[in-house]
């Protein structure tokens, strides 16, 4: 009965057409509930519906879900970046967060579905990037971007590109002004994991003039430097490893950070940084670090 109220009063406040009604707001229901798996069998489970319903419902409606989602995120960005100040224990105002997400398939039957090397081996299913606005420590949804196959885009008459140059494409054009009004890009941070470790993505978010804390791979290029202003540009690079295998008289430093949620841990992370250069993307402050306790094999960079 609850439910139902809660339902009908969603729907007064939406303006959508009344045989979408139920589908929609059941949909937005089972989305707000925490589950280890949204997907749409157990959509269909939670609200009692055909999952079908779902299926023709977002399919259907893709273009109108998608400019929803870009009116909502820019009326709750606008209302969350008056009062703008810095995130907890960063000296940024505004954090754009990039991580992939797979959704799983049994074989590559289903439409648009792609094998991915996901670090702990191949997974079918498909993929998009999302990408999410901190605004005093209030998380903001942005438009996920898409990933389609070459298949698909060969069939559907589109240009393939891959996951970096969407990323590109997107950061290129993501305005913050629309959102926010003016601000300094001085304030902006974006993070991501050695997944987008790639130069044009760096550079981009250069360009804007953001900073960045980005994963690097083991094998990125990097030099000192005493040694970018005294040796040749294409020569004495080496892999960021090899680096700080080379700088071992950097000092460590301790780092403890406290975890959220119902047990609250405390994690020890040891790091040394120094400035440097980053091959094909210019200075950049270069970071090792590792767990206190545990660092064989776990170093990151």
């Amino acid at each position: 009965m609850q439910a139902r109220t809660l339902q009908t009063w969603i729907a007064r406040r939406m303006a959508i057409r009344q045989r979408l009604e139920r589908v929609c707001t059941s949909y937005l229901l089972f989305l707000m509930v925490v589950t280890k798996k949204h997907s749409l069998e157990e959509a269909a489970r939670f609200s009692g519906l055909h999952k079908a319903q779902f299926c023709k419902m977002l399919q259907s409606h893709a273009k109108i879900a998608i400019s929803t989602l870009e009116s909502l995120s820019k009326k709750q960005a606008k209302q969350f970046a008056k009062p703008l100040h810095d995130l907890k224990g960063l000296p940024w105002k505004m954090a754009i967060l990039m991580d992939s997400t797979l959704q799983h398939r049994a074989s590559l039957h289903p439409e648009n579905a792609k094998k991915f090397n996901h670090g702990k081996g191949y997974v079918i299913g498909h993929q998009w990037t999302n990408i999410v606005l901190i605004l005093n420590d209030m998380l903001i949804p942005l438009c996920p971007i898409p990933y389609y196959s070459k298949q698909y885009c060969l069939e559907q008459a589109l240009e393939y590109q891959t996951e970096h140059e969407l990323v590109v494409d997107y950061l290129s054009h993501l305005h913050l002004e629309d959102s926010i009004g003016s601000y300094d890009p001085r304030d902006v941070i974006v993070l991501a994991d050695s997944g987008y470790d790639d130069k044009k993505i760096e550079n981009t978010i250069a360009d804007k003039h953001w900073n960045f804390i980005i994963s690097l791979g083991k094998t990125r290029s990097v030099k000192s430097e005493t040694l970018y202003l005294t040796t040749p540009t294409s020569r004495a690079w080496c892999h960021i490893a090899t680096f700080f295998r080379n700088h071992r008289r950097l000092k460590w430093t301790t780092v403890r950070v406290m975890t959220n949620g119902m047990k609250r841990k405390r994690m020890e992370f040891r790091i040394r940084h120094t400035m440097g250069y980053l091959r094909y993307v210019g200075q950049v402050q270069l970071v090792c670090s590792e767990p206190k306790k545990r660092p064989d094999g776990r170093r990151k960079y």
